[in-house]
């Protein structure tokens, strides 16, 4: 199996087309024709079936504060494997890939809003966090929302250390 690594301002029409297309299938939320659905990402990860993509994981590389410490994060999103290809694997391939890129990436922490089994399994751990962050409603500016985090989950890939009674400051809307 081939996991590509494709950055944001790499991406073709065509890879961008059927990343929109995995989207539509496997989310009931509506991207509006986006590979997106609140903010572009940094990195694309695929796996391709005969050319077609059909896996895809999205990273982003961000400063957010924890208490008053700046830290830097990996967040994931957008994972996505199409029905005809689920079970073989392709999500957990694309996670150690993901965590893989992270950790080179010398983020302190890789983030993500969820609770699939497939994230614990890896050694992410739910946390509740009282969060700030800008609301972003697809691509659409909301307004600054102050609440607990419900499905967030942090694997950490350093030293440092995740207060889960510390404020989390995401510096601009969820991913």
């Amino acid at each position: 199996m081939v996991i590509e690594q494709i950055a944001e301002w790499h991406l073709t029409g065509t890879d961008e087309a059927q990343i929109a297309g995995l989207m539509a299938l496997c989310f009931d939320t509506d991207f509006g024709g986006r590979s997106y659905f609140k903010t572009r990402h940094h990195l694309r990860l695929v796996i391709r079936d005969a050319g077609q993509i059909v896996a895809h994981m999205a990273l982003q590389c961000r400063a957010m504060r924890l208490g008053g410490r700046l830290i830097t994060v990996a967040g994931l999103a957008e994972v996505a494997t199409h029905p005809d290809h689920r079970g073989k694997g392709h999500a957990q391939a694309l996670l150690q890939a993901a965590i893989g890129t992270a950790k080179a990436a010398r983020a302190d922490h890789l983030l993500l809003f969820g609770d699939a089994k497939l994230y614990a399994a890896a050694g992410f751990r739910t946390v509740h966090n009282p969060m700030i962050f800008l609301e972003l409603q697809g691509a659409l500016t909301g307004v600054i929302k102050h609440e607990l985090a419900e499905v967030l989950m942090v694997l950490p890939l350093g030293s440092a250390d995740w207060d889960e009674t510390a404020e989390l400051d995401l510096l601009g809307g969820l991913f």
